[in-house]
């Protein structure tokens, strides 16, 4: 840890993010959730900062750096974080960033463990095999997350507990993961969804009402969505 510093405190900040997740959605220690729901979005903050740090060269005041700035997955969550901290805690917004933070931890924990012995903690080297089989599984799943938080933030806005601003800010941030070159689930998700749509909204079945509201719900959907790496 001491020869390779930077990573060590990326490890213990998405440990700490982790702990603070879980403490929101399970209050087993008691405390203000909401206090807990902060510690872990500022956390993720940090630990997305400090890994747009690593990838990005330094900081420059032009549009060619800003546009290498939302490319990266980090910035994604970084402005995600920024989004959430002040709002009303939601467990839909800490699920992704505590899978997010279990996942890329798990790397770090290994060589840890690969150098403490090989042999060394094994219902921990378990546990981690397990998350690594099913890691495409999760990712698909903080894909749907990210999509469906959209609908529940409008939701939110008619119960009194969101911002009116806040869906079309979100909306940035969904595009940025729709057009990832690095994570492409959201985009793969979105087009699940739309061929689910439109196979049931066309089936003999469904109601000419329902068939048309959902054509034209989708139809409004794609001309939101951003352009992707392969356009």
């Amino acid at each position: 840890m001491k020869a390779d510093k930077l990573q060590a405190v990326l490890w213990i900040m998405r440990l700490f993010t982790v702990v603070s997740s879980f403490l929101f959605m399970m209050p087993l220690l008691g405390g203000n959730p909401y206090s807990y729901y902060q510690k872990a979005l500022l956390s993720n903050a940090a630990t997305s900062a400090l890994r747009l740090h690593q990838r990005l060269p330094n900081f420059q005041l032009s549009r060619e750096y800003l546009a290498q700035l939302l490319l990266e997955d980090s910035a994604h969550y970084l402005i995600f974080s920024l989004i959430f901290v002040t709002s009303y805690p939601v467990t839909m917004v800490v699920i992704p960033i505590f899978m997010f933070a279990l996942l890329h931890a798990t790397t770090y924990t290994i060589q840890l463990l690969d150098k403490i012995g090989p042999g060394s903690l094994m219902i921990v080297r378990r546990m981690i095999g397990k998350l690594t089989t099913h890691q495409s599984n999760i990712l698909r799943f903080i894909a749907y997350n990210e999509i469906f938080l959209m609908p529940a933030m409008i939701l939110m806005i008619f119960s009194g507990r969101g911002s009116f601003l806040l869906p079309f800010i979100y909306y940035r941030f969904l595009s940025l993961r729709y057009a990832s070159r690095r994570n492409p689930y959201c985009r793969q998700v979105f087009y699940e969804l739309r061929v689910t749509a439109e196979t049931m909204s066309n089936k003999p079945m469904c109601p000419q009402l329902l068939r048309n509201t959902c054509n034209k719900l989708i139809a409004f959907i794609n001309r939101l969505a951003p352009a992707t790496p392969s356009q």
